[in-house]
């Protein structure tokens, strides 16, 4: 059987990068743009120049959907469709709530919240935790973490990768050659 760069394109923008759970992630794929029953609550995040709803949006840019509510897919460039199960477990809370500095937020709902995480090259954020959330890395960067009871670990941000993390108590410091940045979709404990 022979299978063309195109199928392989169709088939890859068809796959969920992660179903779980708590959350189903597309990228270049808005499965739950039409607010099925099993799509709550949506968020869209740019990768790229896209039109999402007659607003231009850029890298980095989102918008959120509520539960039910309708959209039209983006059109023009590449982005990710987090969609959010309506009857999800409730999330796991670290040992101890932190709050993460140098950080931008971008949206706070009810049962979640999106930061622009942020991090010069060279600096640290001190000790801070995070809940299960969904990371969309932006810059290709690196990472030194102490997380909690772990050893040391260094991580590559691979630009356009989508993680779901599980929560996590840890120091970091960005130690490649641009600024780490990211879009995190956080769940509320």
């Amino acid at each position: 059987m022979v299978i063309t760069w195109a199928a392989l394109l169709l088939l890859q923008a068809s796959t969920p990068a992660i179903n779980n759970e708590f959350v189903q992630v597309s990228k270049n794929n808005a499965p739950c743009a039409a607010a099925g029953p099993s799509c709550g609550e949506r968020v869209v995040v740019a990768l790229g120049q896209i039109q999402l709803g007659g607003k231009k949006m850029s890298r980095g840019d989102i918008q959120v959907f509520k539960t039910g509510e309708r959209y039209a897919p983006p059109t023009g460039g590449n982005y990710v469709e987090v969609a959010w199960k309506p009857n999800r477990p409730k999330a796991t809370p670290p040992s101890v709530q932190i709050a993460p500095d140098k950080n931008s937020m971008v949206y706070d709902g009810e049962r979640f919240f999106v930061f622009e995480e942020k991090l010069a090259v060279g600096d640290t954020r001190a000790r801070h935790s995070h809940s299960q959330r969904v990371v969309i890395r932006l810059n290709a960067s690196r990472l030194q973490q102490w997380p909690d009871g772990q050893p040391e670990l260094f991580q590559d941000q691979v630009p356009d990768n989508i993680g779901f993390s599980e929560p996590v108590v840890h120091t970091v410091k960005s130690v490649g050659k641009v600024p780490l940045r990211n879009i995190v979709l956080e769940l509320k404990p």
